[in-house]
């Protein structure tokens, strides 16, 4: 089953983005990361920003077949059809279809947006409901 986790009061979802993708592609694992086009727009210029020895090799979804299998981050609006199912990073607003094929499912929610505090509640009542067991990280609780 799916491994669930829930990033609370990220003060930059973005900015937390990249962070955990760096920790997480450090440790060898493949993410794809889902989101509309403005967000994944955001994040794929904070990517090709970031210091040269912090890099991240990194996508978009509709770049050529063979580049989106050999990168270790896919930056997509939809998670299904992706080559790899490892960790699936959700920044969107709904539940991602095809989440229940990848081993660990991140949800990052924002501190300061109301909304998106209250669509991240009905996605944590969605994966309760379905049996899943949710990790709960609150980020405003780290130094």
């Amino acid at each position: 089953m799916t491994e669930v986790a829930f990033h609370f009061n990220a003060p930059d979802k973005v900015a937390y983005a990249c962070r955990l993708m760096r920790k997480a592609t450090a440790g060898g694992a493949r993410l794809v990361v889902l989101g509309d086009d403005e967000t994944l727009g955001l994040l794929d210029k904070a990517l090709w920003n970031m210091a040269p020895h912090e890099f991240i090799a990194h996508c978009k979804a509709d770049a050529p077949a063979f580049v989106v299998a050999a990168s270790p981050v896919v930056l997509s609006s939809t998670a299904q059809a992706m080559p790899h199912q490892q960790v699936l990073v959700n920044l969107g607003e709904e539940v991602p279809a095809g989440f229940g094929s990848f081993e660990r499912l991140i949800e990052v929610v924002g501190r300061d947006d109301e909304a998106d505090r209250n669509r991240a509640r009905g996605r944590w009542k969605h994966y309760a409901d379905r049996g899943y067991t949710i990790v709960r990280h609150d980020l405003a609780l780290r130094s």
